[in-house]
């Protein structure tokens, strides 16, 4: 049976940074999905864990700086499945990678993803994937130890591994994300990776040659330094999830822990920045 959700429309002004810090703030809660509008967020939690202080914690919501309002429906039960299945249409990066659905027909790319992302972020269509995926066509990843952090539907670390990365790592804080990487792995054939749920505490004592993170910019400068602790001499960190106004501030926290600036590739404002450490 369909689950019933509760749609959140949120006005903020000003939208940029507000829209981003919102969508932060509420992931931290139990809102699963967020569509960012011309004028502030529409976020999507199961009615069944919907309660009047859900958003008591939301401190942008009581910021001065910002202006906010929302407005709250209840959305009728819908198989999120057959409306991705409608909707979604299949993506190619560069000439190179492929990123489709099963149903999908097979199409002539050097890697080619298979993923079902159900409500999980990842499906190649952002411009943050998309800026990602340039990055990892761009790499040579073969026998590189692999983070794939906020794994989402694991897009990212299927294409790691399909370009010869290993071991590699892929977590994620919410369950779903967990369990569609887990599924996606699976049916992409790259059963190395392994999959965890959490956050930046199980980095602890871990190293990596390669760490991939696109989340968002404030999760990114609070984790940076733990992402630096474990990446190892000329380890390579790949940040998207931010805007072009974003890295002047992104890249003095990478290089307050020295990660060095390489380069970046941009889309629409959206940006996907490479650093090294040395």
């Amino acid at each position: 049976m369909a689950e019933s959700y509760t749609e959140y429309h949120f006005k903020i002004e000003p939208v940029n940074p507000g829209a981003e810090i919102l969508i932060a703030q509420l992931a931290d809660l139990d809102f699963e999905s967020f569509d960012e509008t011309e004028d502030g967020v529409k976020a999507y939690i199961q009615s069944a864990l919907d309660h009047d202080h859900i958003l008591e914690s939301v401190s942008i919501l009581q910021n001065p700086e910002f202006e906010s309002s929302y407005a709250v429906s209840l959305i009728e039960p819908v198989n999120w499945n057959e409306e991705w299945e409608k909707n979604f249409e299949p993506i190619e990066v560069d000439g190179l990678c492929s990123v489709r659905a099963p149903f999908h027909p097979k199409p002539d790319t050097e890697f080619d993803i298979v993923i079902e992302p159900k409500m999980s972020f990842g499906t190649g269509h952002h411009e943050t994937t998309h800026l990602m995926i340039k990055h990892l066509l761009k790499l040579d990843v073969q026998g590189l130890k692999t983070l794939d952090m906020g794994c989402g539907t694991g897009i990212l670390a299927i294409l790691a591994a399909q370009k010869g990365a290993s071991p590699i790592d892929a977590i994620d804080i919410d369950p779903w994300c967990y369990e569609n990487t887990v599924e996606n792995a699976e049916r992409n054939e790259v059963s190395h990776i392994k999959t965890y749920e959490g956050d930046v505490a199980l980095l602890e004592g871990k190293h990596y040659d390669l760490i991939i993170a696109n989340i968002n910019r404030n999760i990114l400068i609070a984790d940076i330094p733990a992402y630096a602790k474990c990446l190892n001499h000329d380890g390579i960190l790949l940040l998207s999830g931010f805007y072009t106004q974003d890295i002047p501030a992104i890249t003095e926290v990478c290089n307050q822990h020295g990660l060095n600036f390489i380069m970046n590739f941009e889309k629409n404002n959206w940006v996907a920045c490479k650093f090294v450490k040395n």
